[in-house]
Order: structure tokens, then sequence, then C-alpha cells
């Protein structure tokens, strides 16, 4: 209303989610753990990653790197939060195969290496490579459009636009 009496649009504020690692898109729901795919921790997308690298979806901090480098935790400038949760039943690697290039409180630009893990020992020894990108902080988002595309490369393709309120 105050933008029609002066004339100002109100932008909405919006943040795009590059992709995090290379791989197919998947919706939230085909993620085989019930967590994930009934949105407990939030809503969001997934990769059946094609490569051990995670990178950053966009310009922001790492809000939380967890011990076992399994998960990440990012916030935009914008107040976005997403989690990158690395395959499924990971934590219990203890860190076997990951390698993290960041620490918490880092500042990261879009597509900076911030992860990498070795596909063969999750596929060993966790039940699945696929990675959950998951917006954690939902009562920040109005809505939200993902990606129609099938395969994704880290840092080059959209996966997600979110609109915030």
């Amino acid at each position: 209303m105050l933008g029609k009496l002066f004339g100002k649009k109100v932008q909405s504020k919006e943040q795009v989610i590059m992709a995090p690692l290379s791989g197919t898109l998947r919706q939230l729901e085909e993620v085989p753990d019930p967590v994930f795919a009934g949105k407990m921790v939030g809503e969001g997308i997934a990769i059946e990653p094609s490569e051990g690298i995670v990178v950053a979806p966009f310009d922001g901090e790492i809000v939380q790197l967890f011990p076992t480098m399994h998960a990440i935790g990012l916030r935009s400038a914008t107040g976005l939060e997403v989690l990158i949760h690395i395959g499924l039943e990971t934590v219990s690697l203890q860190g076997e195969g990951f390698e993290a290039f960041v620490k918490q409180g880092d500042q990261v630009k879009m597509g900076d290496k911030l992860i990498s893990f070795d596909m063969a020992i999750i596929n060993d020894k966790a039940s699945s490579t696929i990675t959950p990108v998951v917006l954690t902080n939902g009562d920040a988002v109005k809505s939200f459009d993902v990606s129609k595309a099938t395969t994704v490369i880290a840092g080059q393709s959209s996966v997600m636009t979110v609109h915030l309120n």
C-alpha cells in the first residue's frame, strides 16, 4: 500500500540457490530417509552426486560445520539458512572420507569449495550418497521454485529460487 501511495516499488527479497554438487536433481520426497523425505528438517531438494565435491550455493557465511564434516550450514546475506547433508547415515563415518576446506564463521563466495568426500567410502559404509539441501529457517520463506533441470553442475546450475518474507 505504501508503495502505491509514494510510487515506490516494494521488492520482495529472493535468494537463488546454485547446485552445491554436480549430479542428478531429485525431489526431497525421493530421499530414502523419513526425516528428510517428510520435510521434518525443512523444505528443499536433493542431489544424487556424480562427484565428491561440495561448493557454496551462494555468497554467505558458514554458520555450522559438523565435526564429522558430513553436513554444513550456511547463511546468505538475505538471511536464508541452508543445510547441506552429504549422504545418509554418514555421521557414523566419524569424518572418514571427508575433508573440509572451510571452518565455522568463514565468509564464502558462490562456488567456493567447502568439502570433498570419498563417494566409494560412503557407498561402502553408509546407506546412500544422496545429499539433501534443506531450507532450515522456513519461517523466513514465503515460497520457492525448484529448477526443472534433471542434471546439475556444482556452482553453475540454479536448483532453487527462494522468495523471502
